[in-house]
């Protein structure tokens, strides 16, 4: 099946959104993926945002084909913007996808990545998540997650403590996750585990493969 893109306007400038954290964190965030991404393939990009991150890597990869993805349709309007103002050839329309869903307008990816979601929503479209990312890839292909995480044995910094408490008081369902909760859901849906990386300002990445 082929992903039918959103349609998203003309994609003029004022549509566009601008997230700060994506110019202090990017160049950090391609460091690692330069070693965890394919040599070639798709990176289907969950949960882009403003389009601001997914532009930047479609540049530093030009090998991969990028597709950016977002379920609010201002998202999806901010990142055609971003994706016209680039002109690359390796990032393709938005598409409008919910991680929670039980389907997603899109079978096939070489890698998923995924950039400040799961603090940002609730517990199920991190499941989605993983669900999704079951369904997609291959044996090998990494399921990469990137944000602020609490840790089983590790002293969790005072802002993110403070940034959890934020959260949570917006909405209930909203907060940090424990990587050890995150782990156990990801090994009963069949990705393994791989690595984890410290990030800037107490952030993690995470590496996940499909068994």
């Amino acid at each position: 099946m082929t992903a039918q893109p959103w349609m998203p306007g003309d994609g003029a400038a004022a549509d566009k959104r601008h997230a700060p954290a994506t110019l202090r964190n990017r160049d950090a965030i391609a460091a690692v993926l330069a070693d965890w991404l394919p040599a070639s393939g798709t990176v289907l990009e969950v949960a882009s945002g403003s389009g601001e991150h997914a532009v930047h890597f479609a540049a530093v990869f030009p090998q991969l084909d990028w597709q950016p993805s977002d379920p609010d349709p201002s998202g999806l309007t901010s990142i055609a913007a971003y994706r016209a103002e680039a002109g690359l050839a390796n990032v393709a329309p938005p598409i409008a996808l919910d991680a929670a869903a039980g389907s997603w307008p899109v079978d096939q990816a070489n890698a998923i990545l995924c950039i400040n979601m799961v603090h940002i929503s609730p517990w199920a479209a991190t499941l989605g998540l993983i669900a999704g990312a079951a369904r997609l890839l291959a044996p090998g292909a990494p399921l990469i997650l990137y944000g602020p995480y609490t840790e089983p044995d590790v002293s969790t910094a005072e802002s993110n403590l403070a940034f959890d408490a934020s959260l949570r008081s917006r909405d209930p369902a909203w907060g940090l996750r424990d990587t050890g909760v995150v782990k156990a859901a990801a090994a009963t849906a069949g990705l393994a585990f791989d690595e984890r990386r410290a990030m800037p300002a107490n952030n993690l990445m995470l590496l996940f493969r499909r068994t």
